[in-house]
């Protein structure tokens, strides 16, 4: 069985020690129930199905039974409130605190530093803007964003790039791209990229008084669709981003970062449907 801080779903953890222990010795779900002072025999299978939720003193229990003590049994115990948090924010903070955990106990977590990647806008900028001012310092290249942000930050946004194999330090100090994209398979990135993707809409609201007109482009419309439509924007929205992909990709010699967003999202509830 893997060690556990491969692990971000504690579903798949006890499903995993579950078919680990029914391999060596007669186990069912009634015994492991039984183990962790559970009096529903099937409480367990059911929240490894989804249909129920381990709560905290229960994923106190659980641990001991399958033999975690120590930062494991915590780290058992972060993972059950990071599946099962109410709203991205309390998600970010328990993975965080597993991440400071595995770190504090010589353990990495896979796929860290992309979700590192998407917590804040200033890296993809600072991907940007790195290669095109060679020898620049941190400090130049932090007055360079919109809005200013520290050396440190630049600095530390720099550093997780090089580890990311993002960007390539050459001996004369200078930064190249190394690759075009970013992705990871951790659970935890989407709650990331949600985070990335407010800071860059309050960006663009500031945008609006931050720079003129011919600057920046800020339009939209305000439409009644039906289902049927907005699968078609959709497609056409997607189609969009691929041909803009297209036009950037050909350029070589680039002197500003800009931010495109593409927003499309309800003002209204279904009409029919009672208000929630």
């Amino acid at each position: 069985m893997k060690p556990i801080t491969e692990y971000e779903d504690y579903r798949a953890y006890l499903r995993d020690f579950y078919e680990e222990r029914k391999k060596t010795s007669v186990f069912s779900w009634r015994e492991f129930a039984k183990l962790a002072g559970f009096s529903s025999s099937g409480y367990l299978k059911l929240v490894c199905d989804g249909k129920t939720r381990l709560s905290k003193t229960g994923a106190i229990k659980v641990a001991p039974a399958m033999g975690l003590a120590g930062f494991q049994a915590e780290y058992f115990c972060l993972m059950v409130e990071f599946c099962d948090a109410p709203d991205d924010k309390v998600r970010m903070n328990a993975y965080s605190r597993m991440r400071a955990l595995a770190k504090e106990n010589g353990v990495r977590i896979l796929g860290t530093e992309a979700f590192s990647y998407f917590t804040s806008w200033v890296n993809p900028v600072v991907r940007e803007l790195a290669p095109v001012m060679a020898g620049a310092k941190p400090s130049d290249i932090g007055k360079m964003c919109v809005p200013e942000v520290s050396a440190g930050e630049v600095r530390n946004s720099l550093e997780l790039m090089v580890r990311m194999g993002l960007l390539e330090r050459r001996p004369d100090g200078s930064y190249v791209q190394t690759d075009k994209g970013v992705s990871g398979k951790s659970t935890a990135i989407p709650s990331a990229v949600r985070t990335m993707q407010k800071q860059y809409a309050y960006l663009a609201a500031d945008a609006v008084d931050s720079f003129p007109p011919e600057s920046r482009h800020i339009s939209g419309l305000t439409v009644g669709i039906d289902a049927r439509a907005f699968e078609r924007l959709l497609v056409e929205l997607h189609e969009f981003r691929r041909k803009i992909a297209s036009i950037v990709s050909d350029v070589e010699n680039y002197d500003r970062v800009y931010r495109l967003n593409l927003h499309l999202f309800p003002l209204s509830n279904p009409i029919g449907e009672k208000d929630v």
